[in-house]
């Protein structure tokens, strides 16, 4: 059977976010160990249902899931808690670029695949190619599924045209994106339902096509030659 997420494990951020600090946190520590076991054993379940369609580097549900202690050190907000749970998995070898993420949280679930902060050399090659191949950007983010699952592009996006683009371009809808990602949101019922591991997985399948035409951006130069080993 796979790995159901329980209601306690939604309830317990639930609870969290209304009791943010140190000492309540450590009266219900039981809690807290309890579900962050079961949300490593959905991620352990996940992974090996997304090995099936993709090589994954994260070696292990546990090592995807992030902590859920908070950096205060330089952070306005000084509250020392996560009020979700959350894990990425990276794709394995240089070929295959991008990674998934996935959030837990009552009210507020969801999945996000794709390139969160691109380097400089990879945000320039991402918009070369956007400028030479609008036409194919435009019917890969349109084809019927990526739409009907994750609606538009999703991340941040510049004020005005990057640098070195003129303002009417064409493509400036997409040029001025400075992430490249895809989004799916998830209720709670469906969160506890008992073939939810199922439905992230299918989910994370339908942004392939996304993640390998990145990837095929990124790792060839403008005239299409291996830019990695």
């Amino acid at each position: 059977m796979a790995a159901i997420i329980k209601k306690d494990s939604l309830d317990f951020l639930t609870d969290l976010s209304k009791n943010n600090n140190r000492e309540w946190f450590n009266t219900c520590k039981d809690r807290y160990l309890a579900a962050r076991d079961n949300i490593i054993d959905f991620a352990d379940a996940l992974l090996v249902e997304m090995n099936t369609h993709d090589r994954i580097e994260t070696p292990s549900g546990k090592k995807s899931v992030f902590r859920i202690y908070r950096d205060v050190r330089f952070a306005k907000d000084k509250t020392p808690y996560n009020n979700h749970w959350s894990g990425v998995f990276k794709r394995a070898t240089k070929k295959l670029r991008g990674g998934y993420y996935f959030r837990i949280e009552s009210g507020n679930s969801g999945l996000v695949g794709g390139f969160w902060g691109p380097d400089t050399d990879d945000m320039k090659r991402i918009r070369q190619d956007i400028d030479a191949n609008p036409d194919t950007w435009r019917e890969l983010l349109g084809n019927k599924t990526l739409v009907e699952t994750f609606g538009t592009l999703y991340g941040e996006q510049l004020g005005s045209a990057p640098r070195g683009y003129a303002k009417d371009h064409p493509a400036i809808d997409l040029l001025r994106y400075k992430q490249f990602m895809l989004r799916h949101l998830f209720t709670d019922e469906e969160v506890l339902s008992p073939d939810f591991v199922y439905k992230v997985n299918d989910v994370f399948k339908k942004m392939r096509p996304f993640l390998d035409f990145m990837s095929e951006v990124l790792t060839t130069d403008a005239n299409g030659m291996d830019l990695v080993g």
